[in-house]
């Protein structure tokens, strides 16, 4: 008889599609927070409009209040920086479906990165999503297909995926 072996479905293997860097404010902090993210990706950022008015902030339509960055090439090495500034230690609380963010109080906490005087100390908000193979199915304008729940990646699932790809500590509070 043959020897069967299960191998894992590589449909089923989850990989990191992306890590967003935000940051918000208006004006001249704005700017600061603009600098900082080219400072650190080496790209431009998008800045984001506000849709609603909010007096109570001084917040109107179309006025700027955030910008960020999509790094797609190569995110492990960026995240792996990202994740010693927090002491390789996150909340389960900051996991949903398909991503977790954390934040960095101050830009200086990560490792090779020294103070820059324009900026001043800012800090800023790491979105990392993650994916399987199959998911532009459902993306995609022609010829869209349905995905399934079971494509969906549960809190359960990217605890997993971190502790034995980046050796993370989940904290329950």
């Amino acid at each position: 008889m043959k020897n069967k072996t299960k191998k894992e479905n590589p449909m089923r293997k989850i990989r990191i599609e992306k890590i967003v860097l935000s940051v918000g404010g208006t004006g001249e902090e704005l700017e600061k927070g603009f600098k900082l993210l080219q400072f650190l990706t080496g790209r431009k950022p998008a800045k984001m409009k506000s849709r609603k008015r909010i007096p109570a902030l001084g917040v109107r339509p179309n006025l700027e209040v955030g910008a960020m960055v999509t790094i797609r090439k190569n995110p492990e090495n960026f995240l792996k920086r990202m994740l010693v500034a927090v002491d390789n230690t996150l909340k389960e609380k900051q996991i949903s479906e398909n991503n977790f963010s954390f934040g960095l109080k101050e830009y200086i906490e990560i490792p090779g990165v020294e103070y820059q005087r324009e900026i001043g100390i800012k800090g800023l908000d790491v979105t990392v999503v993650f994916k399987r193979t199959g998911r532009r199915t459902g993306i995609k304008k022609i010829g869209k297909g349905k995905i399934p729940g079971r494509q969906v990646i549960s809190r359960e699932e990217i605890i997993k995926f971190m502790e034995e790809n980046f050796k993370t500590k989940f904290k329950s509070k």
